[in-house]
């Protein structure tokens, strides 16, 4: 079996520099190398430098560029599936992407780290083995491997900042649209805004000339201050797509609250409940609906979940 390892960098392939702080410094090919014990494993592997990056700065237009290079890999007839070693900061959103777009068949698994390369008990080795063996299994879709685990990347979603279990499985149901052609997110811009209790306009008015749409991380089921409220409203009347997200860790925002700041107003004037998906992955939701022309209505909505995850 031939399988593409393609490489973006992330504490995975990060070292310990002169000043003390972590720098991705380590290639892919150092990293399929390492897999030392079993030399038949790094044979396994046709290698893309692709990055060398902290995964939180990884841009749309980055994204983009990964998913045409994960559809090109897919389409050669002697790779049987994708491993892309990836930071765990943004792998939540990635590892959504992945699973949104018609990129071929074969399984793409994420994995990485979080400790360093140099880390004398690095768990970066043993999340590449398991990933290695989840490759072999054949298993159709897209995984996030790590800490011993195997979650689904639609609705994975980084629960610990150091924990070596750091990853699990938020119950966001199966999308109850095909696979959408892969299509540039870089054009649509998507901005993030906290709520907090009392929230005014201010972010939500700045971001109107520059923001294809809004993802608001609300407090609760999905409720902000009055002022805020407000100015969603705005950004809805100027055409904005906004989504409702939450703060909270688990359950489904549900727009169920009245008065100037409470979800079921702002959703009677369009905004869309974001259901269990927070806001980092319901941002690439989001973009994704834009790029397409799905209704974003659509892209969130969702058959019932039938299992639930909670952290450890």
């Amino acid at each position: 079996m031939t399988f593409a390892l393609i490489a973006t960098g992330g504490t995975i392939a990060c070292t310990t520099v002169e000043d003390g702080s972590l720098v991705p410094t380590v290639s892919g090919q150092q990293l399929v190398e390492s897999l030392d014990d079993s030399p038949a494993d790094a044979q396994s592997f046709d290698v893309i430098e692709f990055r060398q990056l902290d995964s939180s700065s990884i841009t749309l237009a980055d994204l983009d560029e990964l998913l045409a290079c994960v559809q090109s890999q897919l389409a050669r007839d002697e790779i049987e599936g994708v491993l892309i070693t990836h930071g765990t900061d943004s792998m939540e959103e990635t590892a959504l992407a992945l699973s949104l777009f018609d990129l071929g068949s074969g399984p793409i698994v994420v994995t990485g780290a979080q400790r360093s390369f140099d880390h004398p008990q690095g768990d970066g080795p043993r999340n590449l083995r398991d990933a290695l063996e989840l490759l072999r299994t054949k298993k159709s879709g897209v995984w996030v491997q790590f800490g011993g685990r195997t979650i689904a990347g639609r609705g994975a979603r980084k629960w610990h900042t150091s924990h070596l279990n750091g990853f699990e499985e938020l119950p966001v149901g199966e999308p109850l649209h095909a696979p959408l052609p892969l299509v540039p997110l870089a054009p649509h811009t998507v901005s993030i805004i906290a709520a907090y209790p009392g929230s005014d306009a201010a972010l939500v008015d700045a971001s109107l000339t520059h923001s294809s749409g809004l993802i608001i991380e609300a407090l609760g089921s999905g409720n902000m201050g009055e002022e805020m409220g407000a100015g969603v409203a705005r950004a809805l009347e100027a055409g904005i797509p906004v989504v409702i997200s939450t703060r909270t860790p688990y359950g489904k925002t549900k727009l169920a609250y009245g008065g100037a700041g409470g979800g079921a107003t702002v959703g009677e004037l369009g905004a869309v409940a974001s259901g269990a998906f927070r806001a980092g992955q319901a941002r690439i939701l989001l973009a994704a609906a834009l790029a397409t022309g799905t209704p974003v209505a659509d892209i969130f909505a969702q058959a019932p979940a039938t299992r639930t995850y909670t952290a450890d």
